[in-house]
């Protein structure tokens, strides 16, 4: 199993560009089960999670194939309409084939998901939302079971917290139903929003997108469509902290500057002068930044993914800072992970206290305990003395496509090793 070594101490210098977003491209890819024929999906990163689907994909009778960036999928019919624990267990976006399937073929068996273990989330938002269409759905065994008898049906759903995951199943699923739905307090994410229009290439009537209200009129039939995946906002932030925690002088290309707008709201108020341009975000360099509280929330507010990674940052800041996790129960996991490396935070249920102070992490082994708690690690071992050794980093890679080349190419000392 690989391990990531860092030595820190270097001041990260340079351009690099992100990646596509996995939180995108997931739900994108499995919404080509709505139509058959050849799909075509580009910036597409590679990553263990794009492997995880591709297996899904193809044991529903799909052919996949993958390179250079660009996945195609031709789509048929599948013998049968089951998601395998087998497959799913690896990756909770996995939960997102439930939706497809039971809009096309009115009948969907799909193993509860895997990946990281941050918390309950809950899958009921999703069951409840196929409910709404007049689907039946069980758990049995392990498995989510729904069936739509002559077909899903248009009605409303209302969603008691936003939510990313159940938004894009109810959307996949509506745009098939007879009639129109309306998706109320519909999360307003870019990778939701990149997927509605992935949605109306192939045919799909909706309208609101980008807002909390979504109306679908369905339709009969969809048709495969070609499509670029937006850039990774929570990669290209995880590359801009690099550079600030290092005091160094970045540039991330390929990344889209309002999609990043609430973490460098932040980086501002922290001493950080941030600059933009198109299509690319310049994070200067800064001896000293103070500390700056933030409590994550759903888009267009602080990101959680990007939540773990900020505290590394705090933890070099002039004074105290309070993080707030409001999205995620159980998201401070990567907190006993930097106190092994003389980080001085309290956590609580919700609330960490970083009592920051340049210098202070020393390298230590380490384990990374979901993906962007890897990440997080990662950071504070550029910064730390000595040597830092991550384990465990299968969880950076089903998100991040090779982090330690492109930290490499700004002046890191990193790299991959195995046991």
């Amino acid at each position: 199993m690989d391990k990531m070594w860092v030595k820190g101490g270097n001041t990260l210098n340079g351009r690099v560009s992100a990646s596509g977003a996995k939180n995108a491209v997931l739900p994108i890819v499995f919404s080509s089960l709505l139509a058959d024929g050849k799909h075509r999906f580009e910036n597409v990163p590679d990553l263990l999670d794009i492997k995880s689907t591709q297996v899904i994909l193809e044991s529903l009778g799909c052919t996949t194939q993958y390179e250079a960036g660009v996945l195609s999928v031709e789509v048929e019919e599948p013998k049968e309409k089951l998601a395998h624990y087998d497959y799913v267990r690896k990756m909770r976006a996995s939960v997102l084939v439930l939706g497809p399937l039971l809009a096309r073929y009115g009948e969907a068996k799909v193993s509860l998901p895997g990946g990281c273990a941050i918390g309950t989330r809950p899958v009921n938002m999703h069951l409840e939302a196929m409910e709404a269409l007049g689907a039946t759905v069980d758990i049995a065994e392990g498995y989510i079971i729904a069936s739509a008898e002559g077909g899903l049906k248009g009605g409303r759903i209302l969603f008691e917290t936003a939510t990313v995951g159940g938004t894009e199943n109810a959307l996949m699923a509506a745009v098939l139903a007879k009639g129109e739905t309306v998706i109320e307090n519909a999360a307003k994410e870019p990778e939701v929003v990149d997927l509605c229009n992935y949605l109306i290439k192939m045919g799909a009537q909706i309208s609101g997108v980008g807002t909390g209200i979504l109306t679908i009129k369905g339709v009969d039939q969809l048709k495969p469509a070609q499509h670029r995946i937006i850039p990774d906002r929570i990669e290209a932030g995880t590359l801009l902290i690099a550079g600030a925690i290092t005091g160094g002088e970045v540039t991330v290309t390929n990344c889209e500057p309002q999609d990043l707008q609430p973490l460098i709201a932040v980086l501002r108020e922290a001493g950080f002068k941030v600059d933009t341009g198109y299509g690319e975000v310049t994070v200067r360099p800064q001896s000293q930044w103070r500390a700056v509280d933030v409590t994550t929330s759903p888009h267009p507010g602080f990101p959680t993914d990007l939540q773990a990674q900020y505290m590394a940052l705090m933890t070099q800041a002039d004074g105290t800072s309070l993080i707030t996790e409001s999205v995620f129960e159980n998201r401070f996991m990567h907190v006993q992970e930097l106190t092994r490396m003389n980080a001085d935070i309290t956590p609580k249920t919700r609330v960490a206290v970083i009592r920051g102070e340049k210098g202070q992490l020393t390298g230590a082994p380490v384990m990374a305990t979901d993906l962007r708690a890897s990440a997080c690690l990662v950071l504070a071992g550029l910064v730390a003395k000595g040597e830092t050794v991550v384990s465990r980093i299968y969880h950076l890679d089903r998100g991040y496509d090779q982090l330690e080349k492109k930290l490499q190419s700004l002046g890191a000392e990193i790299k991959r090793v195995s046991e």
